[in-house]
């Protein structure tokens, strides 16, 4: 057996660079080159050009390099010049990925060199950038922002007679995908699978197996993946955490004598705020009261891994099993939480309050205090309600104190929105024992009354001190939004004047005036909706809502990375020590401010869909019931339905409203029948029977209960229980013409 002798290369033409000096030349360049920028560096003529291409394709074809788009070249295995990366992580600094990568070695980890006008960089942002490889790393310099991808699909893996397939669980989601690679995935697991192909031949590849999505604390864990909120700590900050914890608080103003204590809710996972009131014994009727805060600053120092993890998650996000903290557990739950009975670094707000509730006077200073107890709301409202207790002679204080607050901001006369809000109690195994709303006491307003005058005294001392501030802004409401409301209310019969100066007290008076209709929690909520969304920035604007001309956030750094930004300035101001504002700090405050307003709205969704997907799954043991339901909102297609005392929209569709047909008219948000006049509007109430409720996706579908007097859908004609002439208006549902 005569064997084939390897073939050996060919020896390299004359005129021609070596292959090393190639993949020189093409490292060294800042910008794409392909094979013309080569030739023109080493001086080929046209035959050398075709042996060039003729080595450029053996480079490729040995892995040495690679093409990218437009023909370009680039070193095998490596990054084109310029190309399209994703972010991937924000925590210690921004990291990105190829947003394409064909090989089967992991894609490499690009650190992102984030410009000073860019908007903050979140996960799944995609951009165009310029890459340089440095160090054995690769850095990318944006240059354009791209859009983002739908670079990961979170679904239930299943399977039928044509294979596995992805059921995603975003309610918005139109179809399943059909999946190329399970992984080590089973039937049934929640997954996170990366999309490929395109309509309608996508596919899916599974990339993370996250577990039964029906298990405790599954809920909150869809929330986190589908929201992209960083929810692990690399070792380095959890070190640096745990380093700085043990720092002795060094010198202070010494405020141990005084009885503070801290009113939070039941499940509170963290104490940053305490509070302490006195009269004036100078001057009657004046009050001395202390907002005591966590001293955050003092541990997170600008530019540290822990500063840049805090930035990068910008608050803690609350779900019912579970907190996504802004800072470790080290920090959050133990040396900055204000707990009884141990002393604790604060930045301590003193505030001089009139008999009329207004601040004369305030000042800050770094202080240690030691509580005498955390109370819970419930708890502190008994006490006074029945003039009992241990602590009332110090909750008596705080509550006449707060007496003065209140009348001044009963003059000023913020917007006062009643509107429910949900609690999902779970048991001590996780699952849920039940959905209530949270009850309103004196003792929410007393504290929140407390912390607006603390917020209100930052920012004004900022402004004293000429220090940058981190301002709380809420615009008042655009005009379009104002006619919108105008129209609504006009659905109801109601006026609401355009040509009048728009103040807060605009909207309660229109509140009072339908408190104890049935539509009253409805309108309440289209105000809310008339409203601007507040948010960060060095800039001020005022906050309408509060009816305050300068508003801060300083009263809970442990949990927004804004509240500790406003305490950086502070120290800054007052010359309290170290851990004041950083160097380019205030330059970099408004892309701070853009960033953490993100995260916030980031935050606020995924805490939602959370108790969304915990009300779908309480109500899932009842489908086929007939519950109490609100109407929430009227569209062509048909209706949504929330139950009431629980929440959960749910969609009646029109096509199962009976056989005739529905009009909707847009200017009441009307759907009306044509032969009966049935009607159905916002805000009224009616019996529904619950038809589907899923616990993945948080969607609730209902229908009409079929009995005496109703249709069946109008896909199935046979109409039952109803005699000549007898009426098809379901209970609860008011009759008449326009």
């Amino acid at each position: 057996m005569v064997r084939a002798m390897p073939r050996r290369p060919p020896p390299p033409h004359p005129g021609l660079p070596t292959r090393q000096a190639i993949l020189d030349f093409i490292r060294t360049q800042s910008a794409s080159v392909g094979k013309r920028e080569i030739a023109r560096a080493f001086g080929l003529h046209a035959q050398d050009k075709i042996a060039l291409k003729g080595l450029l394709k053996e480079m490729q074809d040995a892995g040495e390099l690679e093409a990218g788009p437009g023909r370009t070249l680039h070193k095998g295995g490596g990054l084109p010049k310029v190309t399209v990366i994703r972010i991937v992580a924000v925590d210690d600094g921004p990291i990105a990925a190829p947003d394409r990568w064909d090989h089967a070695s992991p894609p490499p980890r690009i650190r992102v060199i984030e410009g000073k006008r860019r908007a903050a960089l979140g996960i799944g942002d995609r951009l165009l950038a310029r890459i340089e490889e440095s160090g054995g790393g690769w850095t990318a310099f944006p240059m354009k922002a791209l859009a983002k991808s739908e670079e990961f699909v979170l679904g239930i893996l299943r399977k039928d007679a044509l294979g596995y397939r992805l059921v995603p669980v975003d309610k918005r989601a139109r179809s399943d995908l059909s999946v190329s690679d399970t992984g080590d995935a089973q039937v049934g697991d929640l997954v996170l699978a990366e999309p490929g192909g395109r309509p309608p031949r996508q596919y899916a590849r599974v990339v993370e197996v996250l577990g039964d999505p029906f298990a405790p604390r599954a809920f909150s864990l869809i929330a986190i993946h589908a929201k992209g909120i960083p929810h692990r700590f690399d070792e380095a900050t959890l070190e640096q955490a745990d380093h700085v914890a043990r720092q002795p608080l060094g010198p202070r103003e010494d405020l141990r004598a005084l009885p503070f204590l801290t009113i939070d809710p039941a499940d509170a996972r963290d104490h940053d705020d305490a509070v302490w009131a006195a009269p004036d014994p100078d001057r009657e009727g004046h009050f001395r009261a202390i907002v005591a805060i966590a001293d955050v600053s003092f541990y997170v120092r600008p530019g540290t891994s822990l500063d840049r993890s805090a930035r990068s998650r910008g608050n803690s996000v609350y779900f019912p099993d579970r907190v996504v903290p802004m800072l470790p557990e080290t920090l959050s739950a133990d040396v900055c939480s204000l707990v009884e009975g141990q002393d604790r670094g604060v930045l301590a707000c003193h505030l001089e309050i009139a008999p009329d509730g207004k601040v004369l006077s305030q000042r800050f200073t770094r202080a240690v205090i030691r509580c005498v107890t955390n109370i819970a709301y419930e708890e502190a409202q008994a006490s006074i309600d029945s003039q009992s207790g241990e602590f009332l002679p110090i909750l008596a204080d705080l509550w006449a104190a707060w007496g003065a607050l209140k009348r001044a901001r009963d003059d000023r006369e913020p917007l006062a929105l009643d509107l429910p809000e949900r609690r999902v109690r779970l048991d001590e195994a996780g699952q849920i024992a039940g959905i209530e709303l949270r009850e309103s006491l004196a003792a929410h307003r007393l504290i929140e009354d407390f912390m607006i005058a603390a917020n209100v005294a930052a920012a004004k001392a900022l402004e004293a001190k000429k220090q940058p501030c981190m301002y709380r802004d809420h615009e008042a409401p655009g005009r379009e939004k104002l006619v919108a409301l105008k129209d609504y209310m006009e659905s109801f019969g109601q006026n609401f004047a355009l040509g009048q100066v728009m103040k807060p007290a605009t909207f309660n008076r229109l509140i009072e005036r339908v408190r104890g209709e049935e539509f009253a929690e409805q309108v309440m909520e289209q105000i809310l909706r008339t409203q601007t969304q507040a948010y960060y920035s060095p800039d001020n604007k005022g906050h309408f809502g509060l009816a305050l001309a300068s508003y801060a956030h300083f009263t809970s750094p442990i949990r927004r990375y804004a509240d500790l930004v406003v305490h950086r300035a502070l120290v800054t101001g007052y010359a309290l020590g170290d851990g004041g504002l950083g160097e380019g700090d205030a330059a970099s405050m408004a892309k701070t401010a853009d960033h953490v307003s993100m995260t916030e709205r980031r935050a606020m969704e995924a805490e939602r869909d959370t108790t969304d997907r915990y009300v779908a799954a309480y109500l899932s043991k009842r489908i086929g019931e007939v519950l109490p339901t609100r109407i929430t909102g009227v569209a062509k297609f048909g209706f949504f339905a929330q139950v009431v005392g629980l929440g959960g929209d749910g969609l009646v569709p029109v096509s199962t409203l009976g056989d005739e047909r529905f009009v909707y008219d847009e200017g009441t948000r009307v759907l009306e029948g044509i032969e009966t006049g049935t009607r159905y509007s916002a805000g009224m109430r009616l019996e529904l029977r619950l038809a589907e409720a899923n616990p993945i996706t948080g969607a609730l579908r209902f229908e009409l209960p079929l009995g005496e007097g109703q249709t069946r859908p109008r896909n199935d004609r046979v109409i039952k229980g109803r005699r000549a002439g007898q009426s098809r208006v379901p209970p609860g549902v008011r009759r008449g013409r326009r």
